[in-house]
């Protein structure tokens, strides 16, 4: 998972940072089986704040289509904005088939579309090679927020010097773990081993890295405390 248990501080300040963010993007992709939606951010990693899997009104998706399949408006399916954020949330870039989010028909004889809004979280991010440290470090008085985690492969590129090709082909091995915000958070620096033996092997035979997304900021003073 990407999102982790935290204290009610580091959730508030998580907030109100959110709040904050320049502006929202918008993915809209057609529901045909081929098509993939992309979501980027040039700066900072993602951050889902609402997607609708269905239809909410006439004119998305509709060229072509006849005027019966595209008469519901208050179409979704439910858990759809679960799903992306478990999918995307952490990273610079997201790629996914609309098969991901098809897991029912939501309004059977309606053309659908995956609609996500997302906003793009500022966010240190860290790469840790296979069998190397990550360290993740904070200014004095403040403390690591671990906002996503993954280990694993995405491209050929990362973690690739002098690496058998054979190391490098498999591109969609990728885990997301936990365990870095349950190691870090809370902490003003923190060291965790990219290796196997602590987050599993998820494609044996592949060279992996660690990928992090991370905030450092200012805890709340509990309550009574001034």
């Amino acid at each position: 998972m990407l999102c982790f248990r935290l204290c009610t501080s580091l959730v508030l300040v998580t907030a109100c940072l959110l709040t904050t963010s320049v502006s929202t993007e918008r993915a809209i992709t057609c529901d045909d089986n081929n098509n993939v939606q992309r979501l980027s951010c040039d700066i900072g990693v993602i951050s889902v704040q609402a997607a609708l899997y269905g239809r909410a009104d006439r004119t998305t998706c509709s060229e072509g289509r006849p005027a019966n399949q595209l008469v519901n408006t208050k179409c979704s399916q439910r858990g759809t904005v679960d799903v992306l954020k478990k999918r995307c949330d952490g990273k610079r870039v997201c790629e996914f088939n609309t098969n991901v989010v098809r897991t029912s028909d939501p309004c059977q004889g309606i053309y659908k579309y995956v609609e996500t809004n997302y906003t793009c979280f500022p966010a240190i991010q860290i790469v840790a090679c296979e069998n190397s440290l990550a360290h993740l470090y904070c200014d004095e008085g403040q403390v690591i927020f671990v906002y996503g985690a993954d280990y694993g492969r995405r491209d050929m590129t990362t973690c690739s010097y002098k690496r058998p090709a054979s190391q490098i082909q498999n591109v969609h091995c990728l885990r997301p773990t936990n365990k870095v915000a349950e190691s870090c958070n809370g902490k003003n620096s923190c060291t965790i081993r990219a290796s196997n033996s602590v987050f599993g092997d998820p494609c044996g035979g592949t060279y992996k890295s660690l990928e992090v997304a991370y905030v450092c900021e200012y805890p709340l003073a509990p309550k009574g405390i001034h």
